[in-house]
């Protein structure tokens, strides 16, 4: 999450005037604004490499089905981040928090930690060394990690109100546009280098070396930008404080708020097993795609045409219905949508090799995906209602979010051996049905009225 798994936090004020869609174009051009955008793309880029695009790599050098399953596990870091997030918002980094700011310093620090991860990455080998493989691809995750909660920090400090909703559909927008371009991008630009005559093996080194290259949006984004003045602010009323103090109020202010409330550990629990169903079905996702005998170029051109034209109007679409239904009718819709949308797989695994066949499941997994996603962001910003701990909240929500991804996933592969793609798919389905029941039973004890109107 990851990612985003990124939002920001509900406001209480809704507009009383008719704003024209100049004045609306406007507000996307804001200079905060395309900064959050080049984050979101930078906070975006690293995921599918110690993922997706990582799990064609091992399959393509001919790793074992139940071993890739297996490889869900290197996402840990995002799991945990909530561990080390009160570290972020308080402690400093030696030369670079003095030299760019509390904010910009982190966000600097993490990126180059980040691009020497994915190119200690780009120099392992799948098929002789899983082990080192799985070790770099912890360091990306690490790093990708932090690099997630200081933007999640940054973009919340830095945009006023009136710029919120922009900044987080621009974020979200060019955080699913960074997945792509490490997706389907990467695989196109691995093809292009073994087109030159080079090995697979040299050809995936010098793609990831790419992705690393890419990073550095992020980093010249993070120096142009100008550090938040909450941030500073909060730096000057905290100076006075020793570093564990700092850490100390950041933590258990954060996570004391939640245990708290009523029904606080049905809500956790729900935030883990809201995305399990994509999450479980998108671990073999590529796999599949690759064992049905597609080549990986068609795999690249779909996700890259067809799905990310899906998820941008997906992501349009998740926004009408939060805007137009109560929060707990959206999650339903959410919920019920991207559960469905895997029996599109079962239906390719039938067909067989199909480019429409892909096309159409492709799409439905995009832009149900994209649904779902935008209601559960607005689900997270109306469980963060104190802005004193947002960057750790936010912290500790998405990475209860990416335990599906990660621990719960990690049997996928072994599912898919035992059962076959088809039935497979089936259950991807069934594995849903556990968040709907804690969705019934939260909105019968009025969970959803108690978090009051949601503006996304």
């Amino acid at each position: 999450m990851t990612a985003p798994e990124a939002a920001t936090q509900a406001t209480d004020k809704t507009p009383t005037t008719r704003i024209s869609w100049r004045d609306s174009l406007a507000v996307y051009l804001q200079p905060r604004v395309l900064i959050v955008l080049l984050l979101g793309f930078s906070s975006g880029l690293p995921l599918a490499l110690s993922g997706s695009t990582l799990l064609v790599w091992m399959r393509e050098s001919g790793v074992d089905l139940g071993t890739i399953g297996l490889f869900a596990l290197v996402g840990t870091p995002y799991t945990l981040k909530f561990l080390w997030a009160p570290l972020v918002d308080a402690l400093h980094v030696p030369f670079f928090t003095r030299a760019f700011g509390r904010r910009r310093g982190w966000l600097v620090f993490s990126q180059l930690l980040l691009i020497g991860a994915i190119l200690l990455l780009a120099l392992t080998d799948p098929a002789r060394s899983p082990l080192f493989v799985a070790l770099g691809a912890l360091l990306v995750a690490t790093m990708s990690s932090t690099q997630d909660i200081v933007v999640d920090a940054f973009r919340v400090e830095s945009l006023p109100e009136s710029e919120q909703a922009a900044g987080m559909a621009s974020y979200v927008a060019a955080y699913r546009i960074g997945m792509l371009v490490s997706t389907a991008g990467a695989l196109f630009i691995v093809s292009g280098f073994e087109g030159t005559g080079i090995t697979r093996g040299a050809a995936w080194m010098w793609g990831y070396v790419v992705m690393a290259a890419l990073v550095l949006i992020g980093t010249v984004t993070a120096l142009v930008a100008t550090e938040p003045e909450q941030s500073a602010r909060a730096e000057a009323a905290t100076r006075s404080d020793s570093a564990f103090t700092r850490v100390l109020h950041a933590a258990i202010g954060a996570f004391s708020e939640f245990v708290t409330c009523r029904d606080a550990f049905a809500a956790l629990a729900f935030v883990v097993l809201f995305k399990f169903t994509d999450a479980f079905s998108g671990t073999m996702t590529a796999p599949f795609v690759i064992d049905l005998g597609f080549t990986r170029n068609d795999y690249a051109a779909i996700v890259k045409g067809v799905g990310l034209a899906a998820t941008l109007i997906g992501g349009f679409a998740g926004g009408f219905v939060a805007r137009r239904y109560s929060l707990a009718a959206s999650l339903w819709i959410g919920g019920v949508l991207q559960a469905i949308a895997n029996l599109s797989f079962s239906w390719l695994a039938l067909v067989g090799v199909n480019q429409w066949a892909l096309a159409f499941a492709i799409t439905a997994e995009n832009f149900t995906s994209a649904i779902g996603t935008v209601i559960f962001v607005a689900y997270l910003s109306a469980l963060c209602r104190n802005p004193l701990h947002t960057a750790t909240q936010y912290a500790l929500l998405t990475a209860l979010a990416a335990v599906g991804r990660t621990y719960l996933s990690s049997g996928a592969g072994y599912v898919a051996k035992a059962t076959g793609w088809p039935m497979f798919f089936a259950i991807c389905v069934l594995v849903a049905i556990p968040s709907l029941l804690l969705l019934a039973w939260l909105q019968r004890r009025g969970h959803f009225e108690a978090l009051g109107p949601v503006k996304v």
